[in-house]
């Protein structure tokens, strides 16, 4: 009997880092913003390196509100869109280093906002916490920072519909 050897940790990294850039690759808006994500295994945080063109109000300087909204929701969407991909990769139903096709993204259904302080010229970071996730519905709540994760600039709660596999026939 011969004992298959585990992959290296390299490739296992590798192949889980070239699934994230495709999953973030299909939507450039998040290149516009500059959004990037840190993943440690299955956790992400989702970074918002400073520009210029992201300040709203010169005379504070602040981040604009649109700019901490949309940040806050792409957090929630890529976290979504990253745990079913994960799922996916981790059975071995997809391999991330073959061409893979788009994959589909959760539509927002509503997101709120709330604007804790306002956000200063400096890099901001974000967390998403699913709270919830069905076949057809996600409830994400994701948390935004900047010098200190104690200290909240914006927080936002949002639902969305979740893609459903290819095939898959519609009420």
């Amino acid at each position: 009997m011969t004992v298959q050897r585990p992959e290296p940790v390299q490739v296992i990294k590798q192949r889980r880092d070239s699934a994230l850039r495709g999953l973030l690759s299909g939507v450039p808006y998040i290149a516009y913003l500059g959004i990037q994500f840190d993943r440690r295994g299955d956790e992400l945080t989702a970074i918002l390196p400073f520009d210029e063109k992201l300040i709203g109000n010169p005379a504070l300087p602040a981040l604009h509100g649109g700019v901490t909204a949309a940040f806050l929701e792409v957090a929630a969407i890529i976290e979504l869109a990253w745990g079913s991909l994960w799922e996916e990769i981790e059975a071995g139903r997809i391999d991330p280093t073959a061409d893979m096709a788009p994959v589909r993204l959760p539509k927002t259904i509503d997101f709120t906002v709330d604007y804790l302080r306002s956000g200063l010229p400096r890099d901001a970071y974000a967390r998403a916490r699913i709270n919830r996730s069905g076949r057809r519905y996600a409830s994400v709540h994701v948390e935004a920072w900047q010098d200190n994760r104690a200290r909240l600039f914006a927080q936002g709660t949002g639902h969305f519909l979740m893609p459903q596999p290819p095939g898959t026939p519609s009420d």
